[in-house]
């Protein structure tokens, strides 16, 4: 069996007193997606912010391509090859939308991914390319962050609730546009209210409640009832 490519061994993180994360195992193949799902507060947000850099964990607890990233800054983990597409989406309002993705290109990484790939993947953002992004509509602002993400040449992407505020039909837009992101041996990890496309698009699922791992395995195995048990902390 291959290394995982991500591996997370004990993880716990704390907002000053306020602990977050207790204890968290997991791991993650190459190429694999992997799903993360919960009810609010669980920790999900704070695990990618953990993975991402964006906040500061101790040593030999997150380890990416066999190097520990747990205490690197979020752009030295960027430079690894991981990027994050944020709750909220978190565009720069005062910049263009090309502009925003060019940003993200700004880390230097090589790759298939450039201004010409994201818009042939979003077609809709070449056409606003120059329009500020808060004129974006919901969908349209998620797209933009996925592509922000795309043009840092990722190996490891990560999706905080993707589809978080959206009409059915543009989440089925986002999602109709995974296979073109992660169908290329990208491996990622999607943070997901929605547990039907959650399960829909990954291999494997992690369930978090309360900062610890309630529920982790197959997506095509795991049933409504395991998943109602974990997700809720019913005995």
């Amino acid at each position: 069996m291959p290394d995982p490519v991500l591996s997370i061994t004990g993880l716990k993180a704390h907002y000053g007193d306020f602990q977050a994360l207790y204890g968290i195992d997991l791991s993650l193949m190459q190429g694999e997606v992997l799903a993360i799902i919960g009810a609010n507060g669980a920790g999900k947000t704070t695990l990618l912010r953990s993975i991402s850099g964006m906040m500061h964990n101790g040593p030999g607890q997150i380890t990416y391509r066999n190097q520990d990233i747990g205490g690197m800054r979020a752009d030295q983990v960027a430079k690894t090859g991981i990027a994050l597409v944020p709750e909220g989406r978190q565009l720069f309002p005062s910049l263009s939308v090309e502009e925003n993705l060019i940003i993200g290109g700004q880390i230097g990484r090589k790759g298939s991914w450039n201004l010409g790939s994201v818009y042939k993947l979003f077609p809709i953002l070449k056409e606003r390319r120059a329009l500020p992004s808060t004129s974006l509509s919901g969908g349209q602002q998620q797209m933009a962050a996925i592509g922000r993400a795309l043009m840092a040449n990722p190996e490891l992407i990560l999706f905080d609730e993707i589809s978080l505020g959206l009409a059915p039909i543009i989440i089925k837009d986002i999602y109709d546009a995974l296979p073109g992101i992660i169908g290329k041996g990208m491996s990622a990890v999607i943070v997901e209210q929605d547990i039907s496309k959650a399960l829909s698009v990954s291999a494997s699922v992690y369930c978090l409640q309360e900062g610890r791992v309630s529920l982790k395995g197959a997506s095509d195995t795991v049933s409504r009832e395991d998943i109602s048990r974990a997700y809720f902390g019913i005995e």
